[in-house]
């Protein structure tokens, strides 16, 4: 989530120069989790996937509810996370909050990421800042959350294999922060 967190760290801090956000998610983390458990179960179905995906729906619907209270217990929120951390990304926009910035933002995305998707996450960011000066937005088709080059169907099965970022995206974050 360092792609969320880095425009609250940047306006907490003035002398950060500028950001660098790669598969920065917008989409409240609740949901995206739920996204994220249908795509799963859908490339790997097992016994109970449907009922799983069910359940941790319902918990991400606590967390948009105003039932959510700092006392609600985090085995009824996704992934047992605390409420204390569920109301605080609930009442978090790092797309406004990166939109207050008066700072040089690249932000790059991978094409086959399902973590964090071009539709869900950077649609926002591209609608916000995308014509802002000193923000450059830029796609790397193939390469999936890790920003590991694939292709196909992307899974979890990828993050096993070894692999490096795609120099394409080293050189593009290089040649970003040589700017003047």
């Amino acid at each position: 989530m360092g792609g969320k967190a880095a425009p609250r760290i940047a306006a907490a801090d003035p002398s950060i120069a500028g950001l660098v956000l790669l598969a920065a998610d917008e989409q409240p983390m609740h949901r995206a989790a739920v996204r994220v458990a249908r795509h799963l179960a859908a490339h790997n179905p097992y016994p109970g996937a449907d009922e799983a995906v069910a359940a941790l729906g319902r918990k991400a619907e606590l967390v948009a509810s105003p039932e959510l209270t700092p006392e609600t217990p985090p085995e009824l929120l996704p992934l047992g996370f605390s409420a204390a951390y569920w109301l605080d990304l609930r009442a978090y926009d790092p797309v406004a909050t990166a939109a207050a910035l008066a700072r040089p933002m690249l932000i790059l995305q991978g094409g086959r990421d399902y973590q964090v998707t071009v539709a869900d996450d950077l649609a926002l960011w591209q609608r916000v800042l995308a014509n802002r000066p000193k923000v450059t937005i830029r796609i790397h088709q193939d390469a999936n959350h890790l920003f590991l080059s694939g292709s196909g169907r992307p899974s979890p099965a990828e993050y096993a294999r070894p692999g490096h970022v795609l120099p394409a995206v080293v050189d593009e974050i290089a040649a970003w922060l040589a700017q003047p």
